[in-house]
Order: structure tokens, then sequence, then C-alpha cells
């Protein structure tokens, strides 16, 4: 089986989503008929559902919805800003500019219609689990979308029938390992998706008086990112030239997830060709095994 997996990251998801518009471009097909399993988490998760619904969304054109609809999904009234005293009260942003951006473009969609295999991740918890959710699950495509990219402190839990599900990234933020425990035995490549590595440095002068309060938002960001290194470091040592990580750091962009921008989004927009451009040659052979 042939593999992609799609790291969370939220604006970020722009990175990936160029990357694979230039996949597409050069193999002049659709993700959907390249491999045979999409997994994603958060911000992935949407472009793992935009990319297999039953008529895709061409890379290229999810790339322009993270620029055109970013804005509307992470704009806070100034009410908002004051209620939730800038999200350590309440969730930053209220869910209905993401739900509105999803249902325009995945509709009544269900898990059950995707072209290929998926895999979302989403955590329970009330059952305090972590959950897989692929094409035998009862879900619309509306409704694991937003449960996997339901991040802490920045949107509120997603209530799906009797679950309360938040981000996968709180367990999964690369979920290229679950992937491959799905598909173990039979897998021939694995492409692994970033949306960006963290640089901005966090100081022992700066954190070493920090309590619960200074840790709610950089904490989050420290999960998520040292779950995602560690999955990239545990399948390079077991999978070899079948797995394939395209990882850029964030040299010029902002590394929050919802630095939305007009600067910043031309700055993600700028990392992603930077790491086409490094990788122009590993693209090429990429794209000659996904064809084949």
């Amino acid at each position: 089986m042939k593999v992609l997996a799609i790291d969370g990251g939220g604006i970020r998801g722009l990175i990936p989503a160029l990357v694979l518009a230039e996949i597409e471009r050069r193999c002049d097909r659709p993700m959907s008929q390249l491999v045979d399993l999409v997994a994603g988490t958060s911000t992935g998760a949407i472009i793992a559902c935009a990319l297999t619904r039953p008529e895709p969304l061409a890379a290229e054109r999810i790339a322009r919805i993270y620029v055109e609809e970013g804005p509307d999904i992470f704009h806070r009234s100034l009410l908002k800003r004051i209620t939730s005293v800038e999200g350590y009260l309440d969730e930053r942003y209220d869910s209905e500019g993401l739900l509105t951006s999803l249902r325009r473009h995945l509709g009544d969609t269900r898990l059950a219609e995707a072209r290929t295999e998926l895999l979302i991740t989403a955590y329970d918890l009330e059952l305090r689990n972590a959950k897989l959710l692929g094409r035998r699950d009862d879900f619309s495509m509306v409704e694991a979308a937003h449960a996997s990219s339901a991040a802490p402190s920045y949107f509120e839990p997603a209530r799906v029938g009797d679950l309360t599900l938040v981000d996968g990234g709180v367990f999964a933020t690369n979920p290229a390992m679950c992937a491959y425990a799905q598909v173990a035995g039979d897998l021939e490549l694995l492409v692994s998706l970033g949306c960006g590595e963290h640089t901005r440095r966090l100081r022992y002068e700066e954190v070493r008086d920090w309590g619960r309060l200074e840790w709610v938002r950089p904490v989050l960001d420290v999960v998520f990112d040292g779950t995602a290194d560690a999955v990239d470091l545990q399948l390079g040592n077991l999978l070899g030239a079948a797995y394939v990580r395209l990882q850029t750091p964030l040299d010029e962009a902002n590394d929050d997830l919802d630095d939305v921008s007009e600067e910043n989004l031309a700055a993600l927009t700028r990392e992603a060709e930077r790491l086409i451009a490094a990788h122009d040659d590993e693209l090429d052979r990429l794209c000659a095994r996904l064809s084949g």
C-alpha cells in the first residue's frame, strides 16, 4: 500500500497543501489516484477529507482555501477577546467559521464515501481514549474534520452524537505512525508531510519561573512538536527508504497555529516554495514511485 500522512498545524497546513499541489502537478493525477490510504490530524484531517471526497478537491484549490478563508476561521471579535481573556478563560475562537468552511467544501459527504481508505485522528475526552476514524465509522467528513481540528484552548470540543472529541494532535500530531500500524506488513511507501518545524526557542531564563498560566499556550505547541518529531525518528529507523518525510524549518513564517495575517500567509507560501526547491530531485523520485 502507498500511504500519505499529513500533520496537524492549523493555518500552517498551507505548507503541505502547496507541496501536494506540486506533487499533483508533476504526476498529473489527483492524490486519491496515487495513494491507497490518507491519514490526517487536525488541519491534515481537513486536507485528507478534501482530497478523498467523491469529487476530490485539487490540492491547489485547498491551498487557496487556506489563504481565502483562514482569516474567517481564525477570527475573533472584540467581545470574544474580552470574554475569553485572550483564550485563558474560554476558547479563543468560535467554531462557526471553521464549520462554515467545512460545510462549504465537504457538504454532506460521509467518511464511507471516501475514494481511498481514511484515517482521521481525534481524542475522546469522556472515555479518555484515542479514536482513529475511517470509512467504517458513521461520521460525516465535516464531523470527523471538525473533531480532529478542535484544538484545546483554540476551539471548543466537538460534540458528535454522544462523543466529546478534541484535536487528534494531543496524541498524534504526526499521524504517520498510526497509519503504519494500520497497514504494517502491506506497506510499499509512506509519505509524511509536515506543517513546518518550530524554530522559536524557549530559553531557560524565560521559562524557569513559569507556572500554569504561562505554560497554557506554549505547552500545547511543545507537545504537538515533540510527538511529531518522535514519530519521524521512529519511522525513519523502522522503514528506511519506504519512508519519505517532507518537512521544513520555519525560518521566516510564524509557528503559531492561528497567525492568518497577510504577511504570514505570504511567508508560509515562501516556506513551501523553498521546501519544494530544496527537495526537487527527491520530489521527482517520489512522484515516479507514486505513479508506478
